[in-house]
């Protein structure tokens, strides 16, 4: 029922994500933050069952702020997804698995823009888009159509609202509102939110 995607660009990473906060079919909060900030210049997005997703974001969270501690350098946004799924793969394997559905973007100086996919059976890909939840289902087709690898930003905005615009048509849950981020070389800005139906 929750909604996660994100565009790589030439030289910049937009995610967004819905701000529903649910419970089986009860919608709890319009205004709940699914992005989780690991560095100046990383970003978490995280659905799943809703205590897995908080726990092991901050899990992570904390432990890249860590190690920036003692090292004194942040790590790049292909050590962390890798740090991440390494992670995940190790708690799928115990007793006390995450259900969580992760997209990891961020930009380094020398990589450049990075998206990396994840799902809840640590599975990692470094991908030009993503999507996960349902609305996954009935964007990927326009995602893989109107993506281009040289997209600026305004591109990229229209086609987010493009995706948002599909999911307010044919979805059948209620998705009013969505966060949408940017990263870049100056770091994480937020953008304008997205509300496609008034609360």
């Amino acid at each position: 029922m929750e909604y996660l995607i994100g565009i790589r660009g030439k030289d910049f990473v937009l995610v967004s994500a819905d701000n529903v906060a649910a419970s089986s079919i009860i919608q709890m909060k319009h205004d709940y933050d699914k992005m989780f900030k690991l560095s100046e210049k990383i970003l978490l997005l995280c659905v799943g069952e809703a205590g897995d997703t908080v726990q092991f974001a901050e899990y992570i969270q904390k432990n890249v702020q860590l190690y920036k501690m003692r090292n004194g350098y942040e790590l790049s946004p292909t050590a962390a997804a890798n740090f991440t799924r390494r992670n995940l793969a190790d708690y799928l394997r115990s007793r006390t698995p995450y259900h969580v559905n992760l997209l990891l973007a961020g930009f380094d100086d020398q990589e450049g823009p990075a998206l990396y996919y994840m799902d809840y059976l640590a599975s990692l890909v470094q991908t030009p888009f993503a999507a996960h939840g349902y609305g996954a289902f009935l964007t990927l087709s326009i995602l893989d159509r109107y993506y281009k690898p040289n997209l600026t930003r305004e591109e990229a905005v229209e086609l987010l609202k493009k995706c948002l615009d599909e999911l307010q048509k044919r979805f059948i849950l209620n998705l009013p509102s969505f966060s949408v981020r940017i990263i870049d070389k100056d770091g994480i800005q937020d953008l304008e939110k997205i509300t496609l139906r008034s609360v």
